[in-house]
């Protein structure tokens, strides 16, 4: 009895069974731009908002809905440079762009490799990305431009839970705007 063993050809979900959404140009502009609009005057408001950080889940969800690293980067540099603009005089332009990029290459280059549209993978997603980038923005603070910032693991971690438990409920909201 001899049984025919097939070759391994690459990896179980290849690139072209990954689902890749387009957007339209309307939601492209306003979603980000409400986020960031949203991230500056609503925290006047209402005391908890501040740890939520609504431009950096827009920057998740963008990114791992194209699957492109490219786009990702560009989403998330426009986004954060959309966040310096507006952080105020004391904010130094280009450090959420730098976080966000990264975070847009991270994202986006995941989605290619593991299914990002369920809520759990969103929420370890959402929940490992924001500590990845209060890192890197306190590293471009604290190391490059010599700011006295503190580092809280404590305050880091609660954000980062909060950010991925809303999270979820964002992302749910965003995937009506996404187009095959």
């Amino acid at each position: 009895m001899s049984t025919r063993v097939m070759p391994f050809r690459g990896s179980l979900t290849s690139r072209e069974q990954v689902s890749v959404y387009e957007f339209s140009w309307a939601a492209i502009i306003f979603i980000p731009l409400v986020a960031v609009l949203i991230q500056i005057f609503i925290p006047v408001k209402v005391r908890f908002l501040p740890i939520v950080d609504l431009p950096f889940m827009v920057t998740i969800f963008f990114a791992t809905a194209r699957r492109n690293p490219i786009t990702g980067c560009l989403t998330g540099c426009v986004i954060g440079l959309m966040q310096d603009l507006f952080a105020g005089p004391s904010h130094y332009l280009g450090m959420y762009g730098i976080a966000l990029t990264i975070i847009g290459y991270l994202a986006s280059s995941l989605g290619v490799k593991i299914d990002v549209d369920n809520p759990g993978s969103r929420f370890l997603i959402t929940f490992g990305f924001f500590g990845l980038h209060q890192g890197v923005y306190y590293g471009v603070a604290h190391y490059l431009l010599r700011q006295g910032l503190q580092w809280s693991w404590s305050h880091m971690a609660i954000s980062a839970l909060a950010n991925a438990t809303i999270g979820i409920f964002v992302y749910k909201f965003l995937d009506r705007f996404k187009q095959k």
